[in-house]
Protein backbone atom coordinates (compact mmCIF):
# COMPACT_ATOMS: atom_id res chain seq x y z
CA UNK A 1 0.00 0.00 0.00
CA UNK A 2 1.10 3.54 -0.77
CA UNK A 3 0.38 6.81 1.00
CA UNK A 4 0.08 10.40 -0.15
CA UNK A 5 0.90 13.29 2.17
CA UNK A 6 -0.72 16.57 1.15
CA UNK A 7 1.90 19.29 1.45
CA UNK A 8 0.99 21.83 -1.24
CA UNK A 9 -1.00 24.36 0.79
CA UNK A 10 0.19 27.95 1.12
CA UNK A 11 -0.47 28.10 4.87
CA UNK A 12 -2.03 31.55 4.89
CA UNK A 13 -3.18 31.26 8.51
CA UNK A 14 0.39 30.41 9.51
CA UNK A 15 1.92 33.58 8.14
CA UNK A 16 4.48 35.00 8.69
CA UNK A 17 5.98 31.59 9.57
CA UNK A 18 5.12 30.22 6.12
CA UNK A 19 6.48 33.19 4.20
CA UNK A 20 9.86 31.47 4.11
CA UNK A 21 9.12 27.89 5.26
CA UNK A 22 6.49 25.51 3.85
CA UNK A 23 4.01 24.54 6.57
CA UNK A 24 4.94 20.81 6.63
CA UNK A 25 8.50 21.79 7.55
CA UNK A 26 7.51 23.86 10.59
CA UNK A 27 8.84 22.39 13.82
CA UNK A 28 7.07 21.09 16.90
CA UNK A 29 8.73 19.05 19.62
CA UNK A 30 12.05 19.00 17.80
CA UNK A 31 10.76 17.49 14.54
CA UNK A 32 9.17 18.85 11.39
CA UNK A 33 5.42 18.27 11.18
CA UNK A 34 5.71 16.05 8.12
CA UNK A 35 8.31 13.86 9.83
CA UNK A 36 5.75 12.65 12.36
CA UNK A 37 3.62 11.31 9.49
CA UNK A 38 6.57 9.71 7.75
CA UNK A 39 7.66 7.86 10.89
CA UNK A 40 4.12 6.74 11.72
CA UNK A 41 3.49 5.47 8.19
CA UNK A 42 6.78 3.56 8.08
CA UNK A 43 6.04 2.07 11.51
CA UNK A 44 2.79 0.75 10.03
CA UNK A 45 4.66 -0.83 7.14
CA UNK A 46 3.70 1.83 4.59
CA UNK A 47 6.99 2.85 3.00
CA UNK A 48 6.01 3.96 -0.52
CA UNK A 49 5.03 7.60 -0.08
CA UNK A 50 4.02 10.35 -2.48
CA UNK A 51 4.26 13.99 -1.39
CA UNK A 52 2.73 16.79 -3.43
CA UNK A 53 4.00 20.32 -3.04
CA UNK A 54 3.69 23.83 -4.43
CA UNK A 55 4.64 26.78 -2.20
CA UNK A 56 8.40 26.54 -1.45
CA UNK A 57 8.17 22.90 -2.42
CA UNK A 58 11.84 22.62 -3.30
CA UNK A 59 12.60 23.00 0.41
CA UNK A 60 10.54 19.88 1.12
CA UNK A 61 12.43 17.86 -1.47
CA UNK A 62 15.79 19.14 -0.23
CA UNK A 63 15.02 18.38 3.42
CA UNK A 64 13.38 14.96 3.04
CA UNK A 65 15.35 13.72 0.05
CA UNK A 66 14.42 10.26 -1.19
CA UNK A 67 13.14 9.26 2.25
CA UNK A 68 15.85 6.70 2.87
CA UNK A 69 16.75 8.00 6.32
CA UNK A 70 13.15 7.42 7.41
CA UNK A 71 13.03 3.92 5.98
CA UNK A 72 10.77 5.13 3.18
CA UNK A 73 10.86 5.72 -0.55
CA UNK A 74 9.47 9.16 -1.41
CA UNK A 75 8.23 10.32 -4.80
CA UNK A 76 7.25 13.94 -5.31
CA UNK A 77 4.36 15.42 -7.24
CA UNK A 78 5.20 19.10 -7.83
CA UNK A 79 2.23 21.27 -8.72
CA UNK A 80 3.63 24.77 -9.22
CA UNK A 81 0.27 26.25 -8.27
CA UNK A 82 -1.58 24.28 -5.58
CA UNK A 83 -4.30 22.15 -7.15
CA UNK A 84 -6.34 21.50 -3.97
CA UNK A 85 -6.91 17.95 -2.76
CA UNK A 86 -8.86 16.62 -5.72
CA UNK A 87 -6.56 18.09 -8.33
CA UNK A 88 -3.52 17.00 -6.36
CA UNK A 89 -4.72 13.39 -6.19
CA UNK A 90 -5.49 13.30 -9.91
CA UNK A 91 -2.06 14.67 -10.79
CA UNK A 92 -0.34 12.14 -8.51
CA UNK A 93 -2.22 9.05 -9.77
CA UNK A 94 0.64 7.89 -12.03
CA UNK A 95 2.75 7.64 -8.85
CA UNK A 96 -0.01 6.19 -6.66
CA UNK A 97 -1.10 3.39 -8.98
CA UNK A 98 -4.45 1.64 -9.18
CA UNK A 99 -4.84 0.33 -5.62
CA UNK A 100 -6.35 2.09 -2.56
CA UNK A 101 -3.95 4.52 -0.91
CA UNK A 102 -3.71 6.33 2.40
CA UNK A 103 -4.23 10.10 2.25
CA UNK A 104 -2.90 12.33 5.04
CA UNK A 105 -3.08 16.09 5.45
CA UNK A 106 0.41 17.40 6.12
CA UNK A 107 -0.78 20.06 8.57
CA UNK A 108 -2.26 17.84 11.28
CA UNK A 109 -0.55 16.09 14.17
CA UNK A 110 -1.89 12.84 15.54
CA UNK A 111 -0.96 9.61 17.26
CA UNK A 112 -3.33 7.67 15.00
CA UNK A 113 -2.03 4.09 14.44
CA UNK A 114 -1.95 3.76 10.66
CA UNK A 115 -1.57 -0.01 10.98
CA UNK A 116 -5.18 -0.10 12.16
CA UNK A 117 -6.52 1.73 9.10
CA UNK A 118 -8.75 -0.39 6.92
CA UNK A 119 -6.73 -1.40 3.85
CA UNK A 120 -9.57 -1.96 1.40
CA UNK A 121 -12.58 0.34 1.78
CA UNK A 122 -15.95 -1.14 0.89
CA UNK A 123 -16.69 1.92 -1.24
CA UNK A 124 -14.62 4.76 -2.63
CA UNK A 125 -13.25 6.04 0.67
CA UNK A 126 -12.92 5.35 4.37
CA UNK A 127 -12.48 8.44 6.55
CA UNK A 128 -11.05 8.87 10.04
CA UNK A 129 -13.26 11.26 12.01
CA UNK A 130 -12.52 12.95 15.33
CA UNK A 131 -14.38 14.95 17.96
CA UNK A 132 -15.03 18.54 16.90
CA UNK A 133 -12.26 20.91 18.05
CA UNK A 134 -13.09 24.27 19.60
CA UNK A 135 -12.30 26.13 16.38
CA UNK A 136 -14.64 23.88 14.34
CA UNK A 137 -17.60 23.12 16.62
CA UNK A 138 -20.05 22.32 13.81
CA UNK A 139 -18.08 19.38 12.50
CA UNK A 140 -18.11 18.06 8.92
CA UNK A 141 -19.98 14.77 8.64
CA UNK A 142 -22.26 12.31 10.42
CA UNK A 143 -21.11 8.78 11.21
CA UNK A 144 -23.96 6.27 11.24
CA UNK A 145 -24.24 3.32 13.59
CA UNK A 146 -23.33 0.95 10.76
CA UNK A 147 -20.16 2.87 9.91
CA UNK A 148 -21.24 4.94 6.92
CA UNK A 149 -20.36 8.62 6.60
CA UNK A 150 -23.10 11.03 5.56
CA UNK A 151 -22.99 14.70 4.62
CA UNK A 152 -26.04 15.41 6.81
CA UNK A 153 -27.20 14.14 10.16
CA UNK A 154 -26.46 14.48 13.85
CA UNK A 155 -24.27 14.21 15.80
CA UNK A 156 -21.46 15.49 13.64
CA UNK A 157 -17.75 14.79 13.69
CA UNK A 158 -14.74 16.46 12.08
CA UNK A 159 -12.76 14.91 9.23
CA UNK A 160 -9.24 14.38 10.54
CA UNK A 161 -7.52 14.69 7.18
CA UNK A 162 -6.72 10.95 7.28
CA UNK A 163 -8.40 8.37 5.10
CA UNK A 164 -7.99 5.66 2.56
CA UNK A 165 -9.19 6.34 -0.96
CA UNK A 166 -9.66 4.42 -4.15
CA UNK A 167 -8.24 6.18 -7.23
CA UNK A 168 -11.72 6.00 -8.76
CA UNK A 169 -12.78 8.86 -6.45
CA UNK A 170 -11.45 11.23 -9.13
CA UNK A 171 -12.57 9.20 -12.16
CA UNK A 172 -13.78 11.40 -14.97
CA UNK A 173 -12.27 14.57 -13.51
CA UNK A 174 -10.36 17.02 -15.68
CA UNK A 175 -6.78 17.83 -14.67
CA UNK A 176 -6.48 21.12 -12.85
CA UNK A 177 -7.45 22.67 -9.55
CA UNK A 178 -10.51 21.21 -7.80
CA UNK A 179 -11.53 20.19 -4.25
CA UNK A 180 -12.29 16.65 -3.08
CA UNK A 181 -15.27 17.58 -0.87
CA UNK A 182 -17.96 17.61 -3.61
CA UNK A 183 -16.76 14.22 -4.83
CA UNK A 184 -16.89 12.83 -1.31
CA UNK A 185 -20.38 14.17 -0.72
CA UNK A 186 -21.59 12.62 -3.97
CA UNK A 187 -20.07 9.29 -2.94
CA UNK A 188 -21.70 9.60 0.50
CA UNK A 189 -25.09 10.06 -1.15
CA UNK A 190 -24.51 6.72 -2.91
CA UNK A 191 -23.46 5.00 0.33
CA UNK A 192 -19.86 4.60 -0.85
CA UNK A 193 -18.03 6.24 2.07
CA UNK A 194 -17.38 4.50 5.38
CA UNK A 195 -15.65 5.85 8.44
CA UNK A 196 -14.49 5.46 12.01
CA UNK A 197 -14.36 7.67 15.08
CA UNK A 198 -10.82 8.03 16.41
CA UNK A 199 -10.68 9.13 20.03
CA UNK A 200 -6.93 9.54 20.41
CA UNK A 201 -4.77 12.63 20.04
CA UNK A 202 -5.35 14.83 17.01
CA UNK A 203 -4.55 18.50 16.40
CA UNK A 204 -5.19 20.71 13.39
CA UNK A 205 -1.95 22.69 13.42
CA UNK A 206 -3.45 25.60 11.52
CA UNK A 207 -2.23 28.70 13.36
CA UNK A 208 1.01 29.86 15.00
CA UNK A 209 -0.67 29.60 18.42
CA UNK A 210 -1.71 25.98 17.90
CA UNK A 211 1.79 25.19 16.65
CA UNK A 212 3.29 26.77 19.78
CA UNK A 213 0.84 24.85 22.00
CA UNK A 214 1.76 21.57 20.28
CA UNK A 215 5.47 22.31 20.60
CA UNK A 216 5.05 22.97 24.33
CA UNK A 217 3.06 19.76 24.79
CA UNK A 218 5.53 17.57 22.91
CA UNK A 219 8.43 19.03 24.87
CA UNK A 220 6.67 18.19 28.11
CA UNK A 221 5.83 21.76 29.00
Amino acid sequence: MKAMILAAGRGERMRPLTDHTPKPLLEAGGSRLIEYHLRALVAAGITEIVINHAHLGEQIETYLGDGRRYGAHINYSPEGMALETGGGILRALPLLGEEPFVLVNGDVWTDYPFAALCRAPAGLAHLVLVANPEHHPGGDFHLTADGHVQAEGMPRLTYSGIGIYRPQIVAGCVPGKFPIAPLLRAAMARGEVTGEHYRGRWIDVGTPQRLADLDRELRGG
